[in-house]
């Protein structure tokens, strides 16, 4: 018979892999998060240019700015500090650098709360208003009691698969060739998160130039698949 402790263990894990389940009703397969316009452009068009993107935006993207601030924000919300909230929140929505990245945020962040709110899941008075995907990520986490570090490790996870269906819909990239790519980033995912968890608010903002001008492209690239 499982002790209490096990048994709550259990269910934080069935809850953070509901939370990044590809199954979980949100719409994160409509957006790219301007991987499509970097296929459109020529600069990833195979394997090894597609690991080589994926782990750029995992170093200077995700391990400076989501992961740290899904910490921040749990923290947050086990304090019940609405201040500090809105302050990552805003910050957050601060940092995306095109209408498109911006838009996926929050488009997220209300399918989620309105996911959440259906299954009578919401706090009282702790969210922002208009909250993005990363806060009600982190929000969910918590509430499942889903450890910290678990829940980036889980965000990172969601991350990479999202951006691999995203290849293997507009690439001639194969499911093998996916897992490979997987295989490659299991180890940099891991210290991202070790990383993500040391920084102190001064280091905190993305680096990807890139990553911004592909998404910008994006918005009037003449045929495509995804929102984002």
């Amino acid at each position: 018979m499982l002790t209490e402790q096990a048994a709550t263990g259990d269910l934080a894990l069935l809850g953070l892999l509901q939370l990044v389940s590809p199954a979980l009703p949100i719409g994160a397969f409509a957006f790219s998060q301007g991987l499509e316009s970097a296929f459109e452009l020529g600069w990833v068009n195979d394997e090894s240019s597609l690991a080589e993107w994926l782990t750029g935006v995992l170093e200077d993207g995700l391990t400076l700015c989501e992961l740290p601030l899904i910490a921040r924000l749990y923290h947050a919300f086990e304090h019940a500090d609405r201040d500090a909230i809105a302050q990552w929140d805003e910050w957050l929505a601060a940092t995306r650098e095109t209408a498109e990245l911006s838009a996926e945020d929050s488009r997220l962040g209300a399918s989620l709360k309105r996911l959440l709110g259906s299954l009578e899941l919401l706090p009282n008075g702790l969210l922002p208003p208009h909250a993005g995907y990363v806060t009600l990520f982190a929000f969910t986490a918590h509430m499942r009691r889903v450890p910290c570090r678990q829940a980036l490790l889980g965000f990172g996870w969601a991350w990479l698969e999202n951006q691999l269906a995203v290849a293997c819909k507009a690439l001639p990239l194969g499911h093998t060739a996916a897992q490979r790519i997987i295989e490659q980033l299991r180890s940099p995912l891991v210290s991202a998160v070790d990383e993500a968890l040391t920084l102190d608010d001064h280091d905190l903002g993305p680096i990807l130039p890139g990553l911004a001008l592909a998404s910008a492209l994006h918005e009037t690239q003449y045929s495509r698949l995804f929102r984002s």
